[in-house]
């Protein structure tokens, strides 16, 4: 199996799924497709009869890297090549092959995700250093927009015009194009995080050892629905994420975070 794939639904729409399982199917390659579902009831179970597909039913909502990792922590159900994909996300035919030969050509990548846009066509901003308290107290407490714009102008790296290929220490968990050796030795994401911020976790520990690299030479689209920005119990879980993650990496003291920001604004900023 050349590439896998895992999207993790909870009470999706049929038409939006159908459009990411129908663009990662869309190729000549050899591929399978992993369904995760983590809704209240397997009506998802009916959708798709493709043999390159398989559906998976939790019966509850265990999390989005949980349920990602049902798969990942499995070796064997994973291609040479590993695509964790969100289910609001579509693409044309020729995505995967040409992820697939950048990655052959660079075996010192880990992970890649390409230049992502809304469904009307501007970018998304989800090339990021490594969070600080700062950055995400601002982002998700503060309402002043010439400060947030500030965070956000050095924090989501916009400062690099995203008009190139380059190295990125905490990229979307939305595509994680992963290389299956690095997931066999770096491990899956950590379950002490239900959503947001497992992407950021598993990213930086990619970092330490692989490029985590953004390559803006394929497009895809992402309706990015932002859920924690409108409903108060995502947005609690948002925060919860950050705390764990910060709890684990360091808050105001962490060395390797100060050291790796400085490097990539160094090597970028123009």
């Amino acid at each position: 199996m050349l590439v896998t794939a895992s999207i993790v639904t909870y009470k999706n729409k049929k038409e939006v799924l159908d459009a990411a399982v129908t663009s990662f199917l869309n190729t000549g390659m050899d591929v399978f497709l992993y369904i995760i579902d983590n809704s209240p009831d397997d009506t998802i179970r009916q959708w798709y009869n493709d043999p390159r597909v398989e559906y998976i039913y939790n019966n509850a909502n265990i999390g989005f890297g949980a349920a990602h990792n049902i798969i990942m922590r499995d070796i064997s159900k994973l291609g040479k090549y590993h695509l964790v994909l969100n289910p609001d996300i579509r693409f044309e035919n020729g995505v995967l092959e040409k992820l697939y030969h950048f990655m052959e050509e660079n075996p010192n990548i880990g992970n890649c995700m390409p230049r992502i846009v809304y469904p009307d066509g501007n970018l998304q901003y989800l090339c990021k250093l490594l969070p600080t308290p700062r950055d995400w107290i601002i982002r998700m407490f503060l309402p002043f927009n010439k400060i947030r714009a500030r965070v956000d102008y050095f924090f989501e790296m916009r400062f690099t015009g995203y008009d190139h290929i380059m190295d990125v220490p905490y990229l979307s968990g939305c595509f994680m194009f992963l290389r299956r050796e690095v997931i066999r030795e770096i491990g899956v994401f950590d379950e002490g995080i239900f959503m947001y911020g497992e992407d950021t976790d598993l990213n930086r520990r990619i970092f330490q050892h692989y490029r985590t690299v953004y390559f803006p030479e394929i497009t895809i689209i992402h309706d990015f629905e932002k859920g924690s920005h409108k409903n108060l119990r995502l947005f609690w879980i948002h925060v919860k994420a950050a705390v764990y993650y910060l709890n684990k990496w360091g808050w105001f003291f962490d060395k390797e975070r100060r050291k790796i920001n400085q490097a990539i604004k160094k090597k970028y900023i123009k």
